[in-house]
């Protein structure tokens, strides 16, 4: 049972995950703008790929940071001042940017490949910079270093995540697909969904930076 993750640290590691998720970033904004464009089907293959594309970013980070991390509190606590920085940066840019969502009304609505539509979902869930900076700087935070197989409990931490930002992205597009119309007769609400997720990541930002200190 060494390398299990205590119901405590599950449970937590889960809140900070939804707390996260819900809010409309690169991935969640890409899938919405799908769902608008295209429809609930494009809007489901494009959390696929997402999800896989950040699960394969758990897998790097577990293989790639888990050793550095459980050894050096330096590096734990520079990752994590430097990720909840870029969380806040990220906040502001979506405030600035909160109107581009409208653009989803005019983008192309043409039907696309499933394959390719997962490609894409793929690649911006890979390249996704917020869940890159949540598994590097607040991943490693709920990994019980006493018990071992720090790598393994980054893993299935990575699944949960992962489980719920599949559920959380579907409902997203879903919602987004049958509100198609009412979303066009006032794209402002677009931008509302944009500001409140800039704000919130500010706020998610400053949170990381001020509590979770290595055990």
């Amino acid at each position: 049972m060494g390398v299990m993750v205590s119901v405590e640290r599950l449970l937590a590691f889960a809140a900070m995950s939804f707390l996260l998720i819900v809010i409309p970033g690169p991935s969640v904004l890409f899938v919405i703008g799908r769902a608008l464009a295209q429809g609930r089907r494009a809007a489901l293959t494009t959390v696929l790929g997402n999800t896989l594309g950040a699960y394969v970013l758990t897998v790097a980070v577990a293989l790639g940071i888990g050793s550095v991390v459980e050894r050096s509190v330096l590096v734990f606590t520079v990752l994590k001042l430097a990720g909840a920085a870029y969380l806040v940066y990220l906040g502001v840019k979506a405030w600035r940017q909160r109107g581009s969502l409208q653009s989803a009304f005019t983008a192309d609505k043409s039907a696309q490949g499933g394959m390719r539509t997962l490609w894409e979902g793929f690649a911006v869930g890979v390249a996704n910079p917020k869940t890159i900076v949540f598994f590097a700087a607040v991943l490693p935070q709920f990994v019980d270093r006493a018990q071992g197989h720090v790598v393994v409990q980054m893993l299935v931490l990575g699944l949960v995540f992962n489980i719920i930002a599949v559920a959380s992205d579907s409902l997203w597009g879903l919602i987004a697909a049958t509100g198609r119309d009412w979303f066009a007769r006032s794209p402002q609400r677009l931008s509302l969904v944009g500001g409140v997720g800039g704000l919130t990541m500010i706020g998610l930002g400053v949170t990381i930076a001020a509590t979770g200190r290595k055990d």
